[in-house]
């Protein structure tokens, strides 16, 4: 791979020496800034190797360097080796963003090209105004990897189908009424929409296009009357798209897009939310006034309403029983059986798949044995993967897409006697964990603001994690959802508070490169806790259902709280999943979810 990878970047230098470009850059991107690509936008990957989901590569005629965050250190230090490309960590203090590198080695004067299509507005204006600073020029108007890309993917075709009752839980012209009652207030005639999973949700659509997330491709025109949905029409079968026709949402093709923007009346306001929307689809609207804002899909989706809530619950019992299933085979077949990291996917998706509902994966599951748990979003593969044997620490990060809900989950379990080094980081990261479960807050908090909670105990140790505690997951949608971010990283951003009905992730690590990997997870909904002088405060409801290892814990480290309540959501676990299961699986889940003082 190194070899193609050179003669890519020797192509595309080639095409830059006869465009007169300095510098290409290439994000992890596409026409809807997803944040998993179809295969015919994964440019970066194509061009590098790299094969992370998050990641900006940077070439120029001397130089090309690839910016990842911490997650893919190690990861991106094996992919790029042998390649030319040098690995830029993200994050660092001595390690500058890509635009100030840009400003600090390049000559006034040069050229910087950057595909509009795939650059948000948003960025697009900290490049605009780096270069300008600089005397460097911005080119966004050119698609350099696609015109040295032999073979290049096309469209994904997949298939749309409606989610309906009961898992569906808020009508079409509800949700339509609520987007124009945004647009009232920002007195906007048209809203443009192009985040696939804002799109999905806002018409009760479902897709395939993209694998993990139920999306398709579209954009979407929301007027003050008339509703267009740019798809194409060959993924709906006739009957939805009568349907949608009744509910006043007319089709189009999905490339007529950028016609439909062009011939938007003069002077009408179009509300475009900056960070969702790309400058070179804008660009097409070049006679509307643009009106700047955050989608309100973005915000109405954030927030589940009590049905929608109810059916996650039940989802969680249901993904839970499986997991029981899968932790009985595996502690069973230990010995027994040659296991891998390949083998854990495979049965926890096959246990899944055996509950009601069941989709999909809600992401790849990541299977981590020994120091490839190090690797925070480590991916085995048929060509490099771990046996699971001798003794040691195995992570599984793992989730799935059902009809009612999106789930995600992580657990640490021993193989063989676990050491006390390893016991310590294990009980500092669930104590973390438990801070966050038991939060009391104030509604409107910025999210990034209990993230001290969970890293307590992990900071006192002298240690800390690269990635955030805890991101927003979707209702049958996205397993990574906005607004909210915990994460003291996090761009300050005023929508980006904690609010009842919002489901977010709670899952604090402990990382020994080399050595192995911790990470606990559940889920969380944020609930009323009260009204006092003080205001309206919240706390959280924990979601997931499945046993917590309790080998690998030094009880010595909990307090009488954390103890509590560590028993308390054992003994939940184990009411609720009792059940759905038998045999083997109960015995396991009862086994597990004993006393810690009998554990």
């Amino acid at each position: 791979m190194p070899s193609a990878i050179v003669q890519r970047l020797e192509a595309l230098r080639r095409i830059m020496r006869e465009q007169g470009v300095d510098a290409c850059v290439v994000p992890t991107s596409d026409p809807h800034l997803s944040e998993y690509l179809p295969e015919r936008w994964q440019g970066r990957e194509w061009l590098s190797g790299f094969t992370g989901s998050a990641g900006t590569l940077v070439v120029c005629q001397d130089f090309a360097g690839l910016w990842t965050d911490s997650r893919y250190w190690e990861q991106a230090d094996s992919e790029l080796r042998g390649s030319g490309i040098q690995l830029m960590r993200a994050g660092q203090a001595d390690t500058p963003s890509p635009h100030d590198w840009a400003i600090g080695r390049l000559a006034r004067g040069a050229t910087i090209s950057i595909d509009g299509q795939v650059l948000s507005r948003q960025a697009w204006r900290q490049w605009r105004d780096a270069c300008q600073e600089a005397g460097l020029r911005l080119d966004t108007g050119r698609d350099l990897p696609g015109m040295i890309w032999p073979g290049r993917p096309g469209p994904p075709a997949g298939t749309i189908t409606a989610h309906a009752a009961p898992w569906s839980c808020r009508s079409r012209r509800g949700n339509l009424d609520a987007v124009r009652e945004d647009m009232r207030r920002h007195d906007a005639h048209w809203h443009l929409i192009s985040a696939l999973d804002d799109i999905a949700w806002l018409f009760n659509l479902r897709g395939n296009d993209i694998p993990y997330n139920p999306v398709f491709l579209a954009h979407a025109l929301v007027g003050r009357e008339a509703v267009r949905l740019f798809v194409d029409a060959a993924k709906l079968p006739e009957a939805l798209r009568a349907e949608l026709a009744a509910d006043g949402i007319e089709l189009e093709p999905y490339e007529d897009i950028a016609a439909a923007l062009a011939c938007l009346p003069e002077g009408e306001r179009l509300l475009v939310d900056p960070a969702r929307t790309t400058v070179g689809l804008l660009e097409s609207a070049a006679f509307v006034d643009k009106i700047e804002g955050v989608n309100p899909v973005h915000l109405l989706k954030s927030r589940k309403n009590d049905a929608e809530i109810a059916n996650v619950r039940q989802t969680m019992e249901h993904d839970g029983a499986a997991l029981c299933e899968f932790f009985a085979w595996f502690e069973s077949a230990q010995g027994r059986e040659r296991i891998t990291e390949l083998t854990i996917d495979e049965r926890i998706t096959a246990a899944r798949a055996r509950r009601p509902g069941f989709v999909s994966p809600s992401f790849g599951t990541i299977a981590a044995w020994r120091a490839n748990g190090a690797m925070p979003h480590y991916h085995a593969t048929p060509a490099a993967h771990a046996v699971i044997e001798g003794d040691g620490l195995l992570l599984i990060d793992s989730g799935g897409q059902y009809l009612g809900g999106t789930t995600d989950i992580t657990r640490v379990v021993p193989v063989g006697t676990p050491t006390a080094e390893q016991q310590r980081d294990y009980t500092a990261v669930l104590k973390g964990m438990i801070a966050l479960s038991r939060a009391v807050f104030p509604a409107g908090l910025p999210a990034y603001a209990l993230d001290a909670l969970a890293r307590g105990p992990i900071w006192r140790l002298g240690a800390d994690y690269g990635h955030g505690t805890g991101h927003g997951v979707g209702y049958f949608m996205n397993v990574h959802e906005g607004p909210q971010s915990i994460s003291w990283r996090a761009t300050a951003n005023p929508h980006a508070v904690m609010a009842a009905g919002m489901i977010t992730s709670n899952e604090p690590g402990l990382y020994r490169p080399g050595r192995w990997g911790i990470r606990i997870e559940n889920l969380l909904l944020a609930r009323p806790h009260g009204t006092t002088e003080f205001g309206d405060f919240l706390r959280f409801e924990t979601l997931t259902l499945c046993p917590i290892d309790m080998r690998c814990i030094d009880a010595a480290m909990l307090d009488t709280e954390e103890t509590a309540w560590l028993d308390g959501y054992h003994d939940q676990v184990r009411e609720r999943l009792s059940p759905l299961l038998e045999g083997a699986a109960l015995e396991w889940l009862r086994a597990r979810t004993r006393p810690l003082a009998a554990a």
